[in-house]
């Protein structure tokens, strides 16, 4: 899986930017092709209704050799517009005021791009579920009351991104692959919304394995994507990421990188050398059952913020 960095500030510049092969671009599909993937999770992917910039992108790894013909990029909360002053500064419109927050519609969505045919009808699509709903939800509060308000509640969800499970159809047997891409946990004003919701997004994964959102996801099952949060470093409620790590279900690669931007290192995904320096954030955990032959980082050229994570699986399980 690869947080891309490939989010623009407006509709359509994404696309614009693959088709002249900005630098970025070119960086994060270099690093793509040196990955090789047969399937392959994309975080911060404009999202368009045509999926013409995630076709172009899939274009130019095709150019490379890497040809990943099936392809799952469902609407995003970012950037989805509600009407509601979900974060209480007495404006309505603004990217806070999304459901994810984003400046236009489908800004910074995911893309699943495989080798092999996605089972479509096995998609479990929780994006829409209300961030209320979440047993055990910590809902930002002033005064004991909901902050801003029982109404904003009503409406808001608890993907910032996406959470979702789909099976692609590989040769050796099924393969479900849980995906989501939480919000950052700094800013949110002083009530600690952003905390909040990004700790509660990464323990929806927990809840899910443990039963407690209904019958666990059938293994073989690789959980991935971006939960913006560190075990230890950097904002954030580091005991829920934790406690997934820690899921009997799940087994960690730990993966590294061979050559970590300078001054970070190995183990970090995210590397922000002016900011909070250098965090695990990305993360790819097979289900416990799954021999992981190998796993690491790969750091794309440039100033990316983001490592591609890796993982071989031995196939079939």
């Amino acid at each position: 899986m690869f947080h891309t960095d490939l989010g623009r500030d407006g509709p359509g510049l994404l696309l614009r930017d693959i088709r002249r092969q900005d630098a970025d671009v070119l960086a994060a599909r270099d690093a793509i092709l040196e990955a090789r993937p047969d399937i392959l999770l994309l975080l911060d992917l404009d999202h368009d209704l045509d999926a013409l910039a995630l076709t172009a992108f899939a274009d130019l790894l095709a150019q490379g050799g890497l040809t990943l013909p099936n392809r799952f990029a469902p609407r995003p909360n970012t950037g989805l517009a509600t009407g509601l002053d979900l974060d209480g500064d007495g404006r309505t419109g603004t990217a806070d005021d999304a459901q994810g927050w984003g400046r236009f519609a489908g800004a910074g969505g995911m893309a699943l791009l495989s080798r092999w045919p996605l089972m479509g009808d096995t998609l479990v699509d929780h994006s829409t579920r209300l961030w209320r709903d979440l047993p055990g939800a910590r809902l930002p509060r002033v005064d004991g009351a909901l902050f801003p308000s029982e109404a904003v509640f009503a409406a808001q969800r608890l993907s910032t991104t996406n959470h979702w499970e789909l099976a692609v159809d590989t040769p050796g047997a099924p393969l479900t692959l849980l995906a989501w891409h939480a919000g950052p946990p700094a800013f949110g004003g002083p009530h600690g919304r952003n905390r909040l919701r990004n700790g509660d997004e990464t323990a929806f994964w927990r809840l899910r394995l443990e039963g407690a959102l209904g019958p666990a996801p059938r293994a073989p099952f690789v959980l991935l994507g971006g939960a913006n949060l560190d075990p230890a470093r950097g904002d954030g409620d580091h005991a829920q990421i934790r406690a997934l790590l820690r899921l009997a279900t799940l087994q960690d690669p730990e993966p590294r990188a061979a050559h970590p931007p300078a001054g970070a290192p190995p183990t970090a995904t995210g590397w922000w050398p002016e900011g909070p320096g250098a965090l695990r954030v990305d993360y790819l955990l097979p289900a416990a059952g799954l021999r992981v032959l190998d796993a690491g980082l790969i750091w794309p050229a440039g100033t990316a913020h983001h490592a591609l994570v890796w993982a071989d699986l031995a196939w079939p399980p």
